[in-house]
């Protein structure tokens, strides 16, 4: 079906991140009016990166209409789902709504940022319904790798759309919330519109095993234990920080909190109610000394094995105040983020040097995915039967195969819409298409800068890393248009200095001879003369050992 660019009616639907890759995830909705956004996630840097810290979407779309957006509707409290929302609500700041626990997440972050007092934050609850504009959400209960998530149910003139956030079906959940399946199923009694589900896990088969399961591997390993044991986790798994609570009790342990986002979500979700610590259970980091190894647990971050992380520092013999000995145990209870397996593998060397006896998701039921396998997936599908299907949350590959998969369940393949960011998904009289794109991108965090590196910079950093940097410095006069210092050439990640003496002599010979060939009035202009000192050397560099430096010529008025 084709519709006219400037058609302002109808549902449009656009992505502007999650959709082709793992996280930045961010979606519009728009009618007439009218737009809401679900979610707003951050991406952590990918190896290319070099010195990023985070990544967050580009919402130059969003920020040209941003009297329009009526409110953020967040599925659930992980970074990849909220973690952008200290840089977009500078430019774009509507009403917040999402679950106790997911706002608790998200006030703690905005206060770093000096917006607590500036936003304003909704509770909802679930199979509650909030009314935006063109728009009404009702939000869903459904199971994850952290408490209080939800899918959404979001009704327009159009028809209902299901949003399954991060979502998998838990039979035997750590809480006892299930997911809620009566709810979808009543939809798909309804009649919806467009299926939005979550294809992180759509390439393994089954079921995807319950979290209580991650209990029963901690009960089995912790009375083993002789030295004092270490659990790495995300701070945000709620569930798996309660489970290693309670093993830890059942064996006589204290348990201390390491970590500072750990401490403080640990804090957030027991004032919160989500989580039940015994009274004089946990213990400060003081109190570790006094007590024998063989009741002790402690729980940190650093799972990923980051650099800076408590458990890095544990690993390399480097923290103050812990030190592994011979016995000790470190359960590293999370998943490998592809990308992390070379740093988690050094990790892991590392505690075996220590002496330490280390479990992880390969050796041991220590962690578990919180995403929907094929068996899950067709259970949801057949519940809510769409006219029209669209993959979300995961890399292309994954999105084709949940593509197939709605087709093997009986969705035509004309109705499975593969989209990636920026595409705008628009429907009208229950007919769909993509109708066109929207600017979308990355916006690169490094430090205090945000997007003021941009991949030219990257390519520089890359540059750099791989063949180092040639500094050429000469002393002109410009009016007598002749040298009189240098050039003087330092290199860093080229070539060692010292050893090669000769070889930056004979380059500095190059250049001098090239210029000498050129008119007063040539040296005068130092942007010419930078330009040839640049081409003389990386021809000479590459012709002789096959190197491209980034060459900087500096050029001083003598």
């Amino acid at each position: 079906m084709d519709f006219p660019e400037h058609d302002t009616t109808g549902l449009k639907i656009i992505p502007l991140g999650g959709l082709g890759e793992i996280g930045l995830n961010m979606m519009l909705f728009e009618y007439g009016d009218d737009i809401i956004v679900v979610d707003c996630g951050l991406m952590f840097p990918e190896p290319y990166m070099l010195g990023i810290d985070l990544v967050v979407p580009d919402i130059s779309y969003l920020k040209e209409r941003a009297d329009r957006v009526r409110g953020i509707l967040l599925t659930h409290g992980h970074e990849d789902h909220i973690g952008a929302l200290p840089y977009v609500l500078p430019e774009v700041n509507p009403p917040i709504y999402g679950t106790a626990l997911t706002l608790g997440f998200v006030k703690e972050k905005l206060k770093e940022f000096d917006l607590d007092e500036k936003v304003v934050l909704e509770t909802v609850r679930p199979r509650q319904t909030v009314t935006l504009g063109a728009f009404s959400v009702e939000f869903i209960r459904v199971a994850h790798s952290i408490v209080d998530g939800c899918a959404l149910a979001i009704r327009s003139p159009e028809g209902v759309v299901i949003h399954t956030g991060d979502f998998k079906i838990d039979q035997t959940p750590v809480d006892g919330e299930l997911t809620d399946l009566a709810t979808f199923a009543r939809y798909g009694e309804e009649g919806v519109l467009a299926f939005l589900a979550d294809s992180t896990n759509v390439e393994r088969e089954g079921y995807t095993l319950s979290e209580r399961l991650v209990g029963d591997a901690f009960d089995e390993i912790f009375p083993k234990c002789g030295g004092r044991i270490i659990v790495a986790a995300f701070s945000s798994n709620i569930h798996r920080v309660q489970q290693v609570v309670n093993s830890a009790a059942r064996a006589g342990r204290k348990v201390l909190l390491n970590g500072r986002s750990m401490v403080a979500n640990v804090q957030i979700a027991r004032q919160l109610g989500y989580l039940q610590i015994p009274e004089g259970l946990l213990i400060e980091l003081k109190e570790l000394p006094r007590l024998p190894k063989e009741e002790i647990c402690m729980i940190t971050t650093g799972s990923q094995g980051e650099p800076m992380s408590a458990l890095t520092r544990i690993a390399m013999d480097d923290h103050k105040q812990i030190k592994l000995e011979e016995g000790d145990t470190v359960i590293l209870s999370s998943r490998f983020i592809p990308g992390n397996e070379k740093t988690i593998s050094d990790l892991i060397n590392h505690l075996y040097r220590r002496g330490a006896e280390v479990f992880h998701e390969k050796v041991s039921e220590v962690h578990v995915s919180g995403h929907a396998s094929q068996e899950e997936l067709k259970l949801l599908h057949n519940l809510v039967r769409p006219r029209w299907f669209i993959p979300v949350h995961g890399e292309y590959r994954h999105l084709v195969r949940h593509a197939r998969l709605a087709q093997e369940l009986g969705v035509p393949k004309d109705r499975c819409i593969l989209a990636v960011n920026g595409d705008m998904i628009a429907f009208s009289d229950g007919e769909g298409c993509i109708l066109g794109r929207v600017p979308v991108g990355r916006v690169f965090v490094d430090g205090k800068g945000v997007g003021d590196v941009g991949d030219v910079v990257l390519k520089d950093r890359q540059h750099l890393s791989q063949d180092g940097m040639v500094v050429v410095i000469i002393g002109i006069n410009q009016t007598a248009g002749e040298i009189i210092y240098g050039p003087d050439i330092v290199s860093r990640g080229f070539v060692f200095e010292d050893e090669s003496q000769e070889y930056l002599d004979e380059a500095k010979k190059i250049v001098l001879d090239t210029l000498a060939l050129n008119s007063p009035e040539f040296l005068g202009d130092w942007n010419e003369v930078k330009q040839e000192v640049r081409t003389v050397l990386r021809r000479f560099f590459k012709k002789t050992i096959e190197r491209r430096p980034v060459i900087l010529p500096v050029i001083l008025e003598m």
